[in-house]
């Protein structure tokens, strides 16, 4: 053992206590692979999230959807929230803002409206709930409106032909047939939000429009089979109609507004009245013959 200066050194290196010194080839240092994270949004982003605009919707606008609907980042959540910030308001006035409620197919326009068409299944919000769309209705009581006035007519023609009367053509029937359907599907729809805003239950008004346009399918052809000209079959088949939609806006809400406190009951009778309210109107206006 020496010792120099204060300090001290063991003679033999193999003594215990010792730590050999490290042989061999110095490690190969690790590269890391080259990553985007740093780059936000993503070069390589790619869909509808990019690029895309989402109008602001509210914050329960999903009727409880589990998968959490259009307003809360599943498509379009904070992507739409920076473009909403950097436009404003102002980009609900463009068309841009709306192409999403348009982004349907074929497929799933005839989904809906078979869905529809058995209404006691009560499965089409909870369907809808992610991708609510206004193209369907649209289409969908268009197409109501001219069916209606057109088959009104010529039940009309043929009544005055049979009993050798004079005819002439009723344009009011197109302008009340326009003025009855699209005032209906849009302000009842406006007022229940209104409404269910009230009680606090979970309402999308995107969502109430894409119910109560689909709803309107049953009477196309319910106004068909009016062509024959016996009074109550007509009247059976408003009724029939009528109960049809009812029954399908009724129960596709029931279970989203049951939680809304003791006077669910009175909404949920008032939706299914003033939908047979409809179909009652329909009938006096439309196809109620007089020569």
């Amino acid at each position: 053992m020496m010792s120099g200066g204060g300090y001290s050194a063991l003679d033999d290196p193999k003594a215990s206590g010792s730590v050999p010194a490290a042989t061999g080839t110095d490690p190969q240092a690790i590269r890391f692979a080259d990553s985007n994270l740093q780059t936000f949004p993503p070069s390589e982003a790619r869909g509808k999230i990019a690029g895309a605009y989402r109008p602001p919707t509210d914050a329960d606008d999903t009727f409880s959807s589990k998968g959490g609907g259009a307003g809360s980042g599943g498509r379009g959540g904070s992507a739409g929230s920076d473009d909403a910030a950097q436009g404003g308001w102002f980009r609900m006035f463009s068309v841009a803002a709306y192409k999403p409620y348009f982004d349907v197919d074929t497929s799933d326009v005839v989904e809906r409206i078979w869905e529809s068409v058995f209404p006691f299944r009560g499965t089409f919000t909870e369907k809808t709930s992610e991708n609510p769309d206004l193209y369907g209705p649209f289409w969908t009581c268009t197409t109501l409106i001219f069916v209606a006035a057109s088959i009104a007519t010529f039940v009309t023609y043929l009544s005055h032909k049979w009993h050798k009367k004079e005819w002439n053509y009723d344009i009011n029937l197109v302008t009340w047939s326009a003025g009855l359907f699209y005032g209906y599907v849009t302000f009842v729809p406006l007022l229940l939000y209104v409404i269910l805003k009230y009680f606090s239950a979970p309402a999308g008004l995107v969502q109430l429009w894409c119910l109560y346009g689909y709803s309107l399918f049953i009477f196309i052809p319910a106004s068909l089979l009016s062509i024959v000209p016996i009074e109550i079959f007509r009247w059976v088949i408003a009724g029939v109609a009528g109960f049809m939609s009812a029954t399908f806006v009724a129960v596709n809400l029931r279970a989203h507004i049951v939680n809304s406190g003791e006077r669910w009951f009175l909404i949920v009778a008032g939706i299914f009245l003033l939908q047979l309210g409809l179909a009652v109107l329909l009938k006096l206006y439309f196809f109620t013959i007089t020569v």
